[in-house]
Order: structure tokens, then sequence, then C-alpha cells
């Protein structure tokens, strides 16, 4: 390898993921070293001692924790394809609504999918009313970064494959062309895009997954 860029990742994250795309949309070289979450390994521990998750990215032996610092970092290291905006407007906003997938959308679906009865339905509302409102940011355009997947695309890749999985887990129809036209035709636009085809993981390792993790309290990643 030209540089030595090493991902601690788990293929079945959506922030490994984010990373993973970022680093082939940049035509970066890497070195994936799988990691177990139930089984947290002393290279994840020695390099992320503060939240002990993956992803850590290692350039030259140098750790970078959390999927959207990587992703900035990604950018400001590496030229290439441009994962944010060039306009300082248009960069805000994209990181203003990164935040706001991981902060309110995320913690809000998995809590959702993974209750019962009547409080299932009343977080079931609430994910729509979040998912309407991130939907909001596609109009007349194919991607959130416009005509090309960008930074804010990159960060909402779970919305892509394991956001329907969760649901279908949850038995819950929410993410249909009724409901969600323009979010659904993003993850079709998305998920055909030959980067992130050959990344995401498949769909049915997902769904049995996320069947057995039913009573977990939350993803060990971030």
């Amino acid at each position: 390898m030209a540089e030595e860029v090493k991902l601690l990742g788990f293929g079945g994250s959506p922030f490994s993921c984010r990373v993973e795309i970022a680093l082939k949309l940049k035509g970066i070289q890497y070195e994936m070293i799988p990691q177990e979450l139930a089984n947290k390994s002393p290279l994840l521990l020695e390099h992320n001692p503060v939240h002990k998750k993956i992803p850590v990215l290692l350039h030259h032996g140098k750790p970078i924790c959390e999927s959207v610092v990587i992703l900035e970092y990604v950018e400001e290291t590496w030229k290439g394809v441009p994962l944010l905006p060039e306009d300082p407007y248009e960069r805000a906003m994209a990181r203003f609504w990164a935040k706001f997938i991981d902060e309110k959308c995320l913690s809000t679906v998995w809590k959702a999918c993974f209750s019962k009865g009547e409080e299932q339905e009343k977080g079931m509302e609430e994910v729509l009313g979040l998912l309407k409102t991130l939907e909001s940011q596609l109009e007349g355009k194919k991607f959130f970064g416009g005509d090309n997947i960008g930074f804010l695309d990159i960060v909402a890749d779970f919305a892509a494959l394991w956001l329907g999985v969760l649901l279908e887990v949850a038995g819950v129809d929410l993410l249909n062309d009724s409901k969600l036209p323009l979010l659904c035709k993003w993850i079709e636009e998305f998920n055909n895009c030959p980067v992130v085809k050959e990344t995401l993981p498949p769909r049915d390792m997902l769904l049995k997954f996320f069947k057995m993790q039913q009573a977990a309290t939350g993803p060990q990643y971030k």
C-alpha cells in the first residue's frame, strides 16, 4: 500500500460501512480488521479507550474514532471525489443534518423497533415524522448531496438498508412509496451505486442478526 490505512470495523455496521464507502469513493486502499462486538479486541480497546466502539481508522498508526469524525478526516486528508459541498453554508447544512440523523433518528428508530404495543405505535409515529423531516432535504435532488453521493448520503446509509430490516423485524410497514416516496427513491438510487452495492452487507445476514438482537439495549458502534 502507498499508505498505511487500516479500519477496525464490523461488516454489519452502518457506521463501518460509512467509512468504507468514503474510502472507496476517494480511491484509498485500506486493510479491514474485523472486530467482534461482543468480544472487544485488545487492539480496539487500545485505540478507542474512551467509547470502546467501532469504527476506528488507523492512519500511519494514529487512531481516529467515530464515523462522522472519520468522514471529516477522510475528506480533509485525501483529494479525489469531494464528500462535502464547496459552499460553506452547504457544508454547514450537511453537518447539521448528519447530527440530526445520529442524534435524533437512529436512537428513535432503535427504541421504536424494539418496543411493543402502544409504546411502539407512538414511537413509529415519531420515526415517521423524523423521516419526513429528513426526506424534505431531497426535494428536487437525486441524492442529499445533489447529483452525486456526498457526506450526508454516506451518513444516511442506515436508512438505505438497516432501517428496512429493522422495520421488518418489528413487523411495521413504514418505508413505502405512499408514506416516504422521495426517501424510497433515494434508497433505490443509493443502493444501486457500485461502491455502495459492493460495501453493504447481505440483507439476509442483517435480518438474522437483528432478530437475535431484539432484546438488546443498543448497538455497539457509533
